[in-house]
This record gives structure tokens, C-alpha cells and sequence, in this order.
């Protein structure tokens, strides 16, 4: 019942929503833009590649009650303005993260990662262990697993300078494209044929808007194409907050023996939840979920 009367008061958050809601926060490194909804302690949405915060909206619709709920979108990505020149890796992502929480005046945060954003929250963790509460991960690059090896090819696209042109622009000039199964939605996504024009346009418009935001879009391809993980695996063992991994099973970047090796490794871990049948990008597709076990690990009492 709880459940139900949560959702009936919840705010739809959809790309509209997010279009009037946007803020940007002018960083050292960026113009960076994000969307913050609720109160309480902070909560931080890390978005997978070629994804923006836009992924997390369902999550913030249900877990706004309980937390600060702030969703970014990272250098090279969505709406973010880096300029000509500035070093786009996950370890800049790191920084950036730490430069917005200080102007947002936030001290720690519950870290909630999909896909890249997966990697970016175990370097923060690593990097800033006391400003992370806990750890929610769904699928990502983990420890030697990062790269996958299916995302070398398009690792090699981008360092030619082609990913975002031959790739992605085809997909938000014609949004079957990227719903079939040579595109985003068939590669990445449990349901494609749910995949709105309106999501695909909020993805993959900015990354392909102008050369040089092609160009960004490459160069944080490239850098995902090398091993950043394998360095920090001591501070990741080290770090002792609260962690939950959440993992679908269809996908074929991130197998879920790597749930299994962060498992282990964090002394903290609250264990795995396999879901059947779900791809790489299900936070999308499956809110409530998320939303249970976010709940769960943050020790949340509904209102």
C-alpha cells in the first residue's frame, strides 16, 4: 500500500521535466549540468556511457523523499559544456564529481552507478573513500574487466575519430536505428522497443550537436579504453561502507563474476541481486527495483 501511495504523489520526471529543471554549475574544468530533486542527505546518480543523467529519472521520482537526489551528467556527456582542450578520463570524472559536490556544499554522499558510471564511482571511492556513505552498483567495469573486451571495437572507432559520427549520429537521425538490434536500444537495453524518441533524442543530440562535442565524445571513448581500476583495487579493499550489487544477467559486457569479485572484495558488501533476463542499461527500464534496493541499503522507512 505504502508503495502505491508513494507513487501516486510522486512527480513524473520526463525529458520535458528535465528540460526546465537543469541547472549548471561552472566548475574549473566545466559548465557542468545536473538536476537535483528532493531533501535529506545526498544521493549521487552516475550515468553510463553514451547516457546523461536523463537515465536516473525514474530512480529520482521514487527515491526523492529520502534523499538530495543529484544526477549529473559527466564531461563529454549530455548537457555538460567542457572546453576545447580539457582532459576527459574517468579519473578527471573523479575530480569534477569532488569539484561539484564542494559547490553544491556536500559532504557524503550515497553513490548509486550504472555501466561507466560504475567506474567512476570505484575511483571515487577509492579517492575520496570518507565522502562516500555507500555503494550501489549495477553493471560496470570491474577490476580486470575494464575494458570489456566487446567494447574494443568501438574503443578503436573513436580513436579513429568516427565512433560518434558513424555510430550515433545515424541512431538520433533515425530512432529505429537505435532501437534495433545494431543499435543502442538492441545492444544495451531488456526492452528496446520502450525506448522513446524523446530518451534517444536527450542521449544522443548533445554528442553529436557539433564537432567538437563529437570530438569529446571520442576522446572519453578512448579513455575508457584503458584500465584504470586495476591500480585502486587495495583502497577499494580497504573501504568498509555499506555496498550492494545489483546485476542483470543478459548482459554481455559485464558477467556477473565480477558482482562476484566486488563481492569479495568490499568488506561491507551486502551481497548480489542476479536479475534474470535484464541488459546493461535495466536501471532505466526498472526504477522500482532499483528504488527497492536503494531503500534497503540506505535503511530507508517509507513516508
Amino acid at each position: 500500500m505504502a508503495g502505491r501511495v508513494r507513487a501516486a504523489k510522486a512527480e513524473r520526471i520526463d525529458a520535458a521535466w528535465y528540460q526546465r529543471s537543469r541547472r549548471f554549475a561552472a566548475l574549473p574544468m566545466s559548465r557542468v549540468a545536473y538536476v537535483e530533486h528532493g531533501r535529506g542527505p545526498a544521493a549521487l546518480f552516475l550515468h553510463g556511457y553514451p547516457l546523461n543523467g536523463f537515465q536516473w529519472r525514474g530512480a529520482l521520482e521514487r527515491l526523492h523523499p529520502y534523499r538530495r537526489c543529484i544526477a549529473p551528467d559527466v564531461m563529454g556527456m549530455g548537457f555538460t559544456q567542457t572546453p576545447e582542450g580539457t582532459a576527459i578520463t574517468p579519473a578527471a570524472q573523479v575530480e569534477m564529481l569532488a569539484a561539484l559536490l564542494r559547490a553544491l556544499d556536500i559532504g557524503t554522499v550515497d553513490l548509486v552507478a550504472n555501466d561507466s558510471g560504475g567506474l567512476v564511482a570505484q575511483l571515487f571511492v577509492a579517492a575520496y573513500p570518507a565522502r562516500a556513505r555507500s555503494l550501489l552498483l549495477t553493471n560496470c567495469d570491474v577490476d580486470e574487466d575494464n575494458p570489456p573486451a566487446q567494447f574494443l571495437p568501438l574503443v578503436e572507432l573513436a580513436r579513429q575519430g568516427v565512433f560518434a559520427e558513424r555510430f550515433l549520429l545515424p541512431q538520433a537521425n533515425e530512432k529505429e536505428l537505435a532501437r534495433s538490434p545494431k543499435g543502442l536500444g538492441g545492444l544495451a537495453y531488456t526492452y528496446p522497443d520502450k525506448l522513446s524518441d524523446d530518451a534517444i533524442e536527450t542521449y544522443l543530440r548533445p554528442l553529436v550537436a557539433t564537432p567538437l562535442r563529437r570530438s569529446q565524445t571520442d576522446q572519453y571513448a578512448v579513455a575508457l579504453g584503458s584500465n584504470a581500476l586495476v591500480a585502486v583495487r587495495e583502497q577499494l579493499g580497504q573501504w568498509k561502507g555499506p555496498a550492494r550489487m545489483v546485476w542483470a544477467m543478459k548482459d554481455q559486457l559485464f558477467g556477473v563474476e565480477w558482482a562476484e569479485w566486488l563481492d569479495r572484495k568490499f568488506p561491507g558488501s551486502r551481497g548480489i541481486r542476479r536479475v534474470e533476463g535484464a541488459n546493461l542499461f535495466f536501471p532505466e527500464e526498472m526504477p522500482d527495483l532499483i528504488a527497492e534496493e536503494a531503500e534497503a541499503l540506505w535503511g530507508v522507512r517509507r513516508r
